[in-house]
């Protein structure tokens, strides 16, 4: 009995895989389905598109082969030149007054007033309007003799103005709209920002004798500035793609001092049907928002979070 007490147990594990266990190309047929998707939805249309504008091909007719001549086309394009000036302006003015209005009017319910909860609701309203009835409404506002707007102007002893049907004021109209519709976007994102910023800071500051303005300026500021760089991003990539508002209220008028690259490119190929010319638009104007995205997120990387430092 001892003998087998004292005698040494060696205990031999051999770890083997289960039976039938998946291995990591079980997972394989799981994956497909979603490959199958984007390459469908996705990467096929952009690489026929691409493909479309190498060729001369109006609808109807026949395709024939041209290479980089659609793109060489574009370069001597002076209604194409022109419509990125009209995407660039209408997209600068587009992100920089929600960003300020937006901005301001989180300053403002970022307080302690009263009903507040209810007028964030009521300022946030406009984003949820679809953009046709929002183009119908103030097409009506913007009416010279009819319009509320130079109503409202006329009151003070300013004259009726053209507003849209003015080629020299008809994209600050335009983002009069985009701004009165989007600015409650920028104010929920930057009060997501003042909503995480201590309070800490801000004592100190008191103590320091800091003003509102310099509390502003040193402690606000940079703490919401990541949450700005999101805003800008939302705000650049959506206006640059805006379709729907700029023709539901001029089509590009008068005349075309309100085409931007998007109107352009639909009349290329839905109004005048050449569509591979109009697939050369899109491949570029495609290059364009990718670019500026790029920038957007380089700009967005180096905004990164800091520490509020002292001597406001």
């Amino acid at each position: 009995m001892s003998t087998l007490a004292e005698r040494p147990v060696t205990l031999v594990a051999e770890v083997a895989p289960p039976r039938g266990a998946p291995s990591q190309k079980v997972y394989w047929p799981f994956v497909i389905p979603a490959l199958l998707t984007v390459g469908s939805v996705i990467v096929f249309p952009w690489a026929f598109t691409v493909w479309m504008s190498l060729h001369e091909w109006n609808v109807g007719g026949t395709r024939q082969f041209t290479g980089l001549a659609n793109y060489a086309r574009l370069a001597t394009d002076e209604r194409f030149i022109t419509s990125i000036g009209h995407t660039l302006f209408y997209t600068i003015l587009a992100v920089v007054l929600p960003l300020i209005f937006g901005t301001l009017a989180a300053l403002i319910f970022n307080t302690r007033l009263p009903f507040r909860g209810v007028l964030r609701g009521l300022f946030v309203m406009p984003m949820m309007a679809t953009p046709v009835a929002i183009a119908l409404v103030w097409t009506m506002m913007f009416h010279p003799q009819l319009g509320v707007l130079n109503y409202l102007l006329s009151l003070v002893g300013i004259g009726p103005q053209g507003w849209v049907f003015n080629s020299a004021t008809v994209i600050p109209s335009l983002v009069l709209v985009e701004t009165w519709q989007w600015t409650p976007l920028v104010m929920l994102i930057v009060l997501g920002g003042l909503a995480a910023i201590p309070l800490e800071p801000y004592e100190s500051a008191a103590i320091d004798g800091a003003n509102a303005l310099q509390r502003f300026r040193y402690i606000t500021l940079p703490m919401i500035a990541p949450f700005l760089m999101v805003a800008v991003i939302i705000r650049t990539i959506d206006a640059l793609k805006s379709f729907d508002i700029i023709y539901a209220i001029t089509q590009g008028g008068p005349g075309t001092a309100s085409e931007t690259i998007n109107l352009y490119l639909y009349s290329v190929a839905f109004a005048y049907y050449d569509v591979g010319y109009g697939s050369a638009i899109a491949v570029v104007f495609f290059a364009l928002v990718i670019a500026l995205s790029l920038l957007m997120l380089h700009l967005r990387q180096r905004t990164k979070w800091t520490d509020v430092q002292g001597g406001a």
